[in-house]
């Protein structure tokens, strides 16, 4: 009767011990996704961007959809065959990144070119999202920055969902057609642009800091 106890028991333990075991093995794991979900600076989905030079020698298309989502959650498409010029950043803004289809810039000059193009969301979420973008494709801190400061300051902006009413001839009544009003770009103030970066670099300012210096500098 002992012995039956003890090897009752030595089962017992075997069964237990395997049933732990096999807990383990099946634990849930992670997903790919939600990690990149959590990324603080959001995540790109697929492949890098698949371009090819147009014949004028400016511009580009994209072969392959671009796809980034933002920290937030937001999700911004730059879909295959749209045309891009690096035109969404004023070339005088070139010289501090060397170009913005070079190097760790490209995915989001692309994404902010097409989001430009589009001008289905405000100007400062587009931004915004060059800024994110940019340090999700590991350009640092100051850099990326400096670069969202001087966009803030002197990108080619649009007044999202602000009309103005011109007159239009109905019959024999002139009525008021909605248009989209479009102010003009400040002129880029290099000097300007090198005290935010000395700013930048010293400071560490949070994004809400710069928007806030930014906006302080328009009349």
């Amino acid at each position: 009767m002992k012995k039956a106890a003890e090897f009752l028991s030595l089962s017992l333990i075997f069964v237990l011990a395997l049933s732990c075991a096999n807990c383990a093995g099946h634990k849930a794991q992670p997903s790919k996704e939600a990690a990149a979900t959590s990324h603080p600076w959001g995540h790109y989905i697929g492949g890098p961007p698949a371009t090819t030079w147009n014949g004028d020698g400016r511009t580009m298309t994209l072969l392959r959809e671009l796809r980034y989502t933002d920290p937030n959650g937001s999700v911004w498409v730059a879909p295959a065959g749209a045309t891009v010029d690096g035109a969404s950043i004023p070339r005088s803004l070139w010289s501090f990144m060397g170009g913005p289809f070079e190097g760790k810039y490209r995915n989001a000059s692309i994404l902010h070119d097409v989001s430009y193009d589009k001008k289905n969301r405000p100007p400062e979420d587009c931004d915004r999202m060059f800024y994110h973008a940019m340090r999700c494709s590991g350009v640092g801190p100051v850099e990326a920055k400096t670069m969202y400061y001087a966009l803030l300051r002197f990108g080619r902006h649009w007044k999202f969902q602000v009309k103005r009413a011109k007159p239009l001839k109905l019959g024999h009544k002139m009525v008021a057609r909605a248009e989209p009003e479009f102010p003009r770009a400040v002129a880029v103030n290099e000097e300007e642009i090198e005290s935010a970066r000395d700013w930048i670099r010293n400071a560490a300012p949070t994004e809400k800091e710069i928007e806030r210096r930014a906006a302080a500098q328009f009349p």
